[in-house]
């Protein structure tokens, strides 16, 4: 874990993600180029409670994960405009790099250091029993950082794709976690 105070103090990162303009294409990037997957495919997504800059939002979106070593790649798949980090002035990133994760302990801690830096809370929610929140720093696109407490089943989820990775022999690259 960083040192030095700020938002770096609440984890490592642990994730790369990215909102490509044609996800396909980047599956077969990441897939057949980067040597990077399974990818595990999971389909209309909408967060418990999602507020978007503290309003309700009826955001959708799909999300694919593989692991590059111990690094997580995330490509993301916007389903609908409604406001959302994967619309707007969040989405133009180029097809770099949209947001880095870290996981903690306590969502409600992470939230007062945010807070204490000055960062703002764009998007929040929870899957399940998982519980997250997206903040902007102060710099704008392609510096956002998600900050999740993982559930019961999350590590678990996450320990399934690494390893589904370990020894991949290039078959099928996207696969459905229904």
């Amino acid at each position: 874990m960083a040192s030095g105070g700020g938002i770096a103090e609440l984890g490592d990162v642990m994730q790369l993600a990215f909102v490509p303009r044609d996800f396909d294409a980047a599956v077969k990037h990441w897939t057949e180029v980067m040597g990077v997957g399974p990818f595990f495919l999971m389909e209309s997504i909408h967060l418990e409670g999602m507020k978007y800059r503290g309003e309700p939002t009826d955001a959708v979106f799909d999300l694919a994960l593989a692991y590059w070593g111990d690094i997580q790649i995330e490509l993301i798949r916007p389903r609908d405009d409604h406001p959302s980090i994967y619309s707007g002035e969040y989405a133009d990133v180029n097809d770099g790099p949209h947001h880095v994760c870290i996981l903690v302990d306590d969502i409600e801690d992470a939230r007062r250091v945010c807070r204490e830096q000055g960062a703002e809370i764009v998007i929040e929610g929870a899957l399940g029993d998982s519980r997250v929140i997206y903040v902007d720093p102060g710099r704008g696109p392609g510096s956002l950082v998600e900050i999740l407490q993982q559930g019961e089943a999350g590590p678990g989820l996450f320990a399934m794709i690494k390893q589904a990775g370990e020894d991949w022999d290039g078959s099928e690259p996207l696969r459905s976690l229904g």
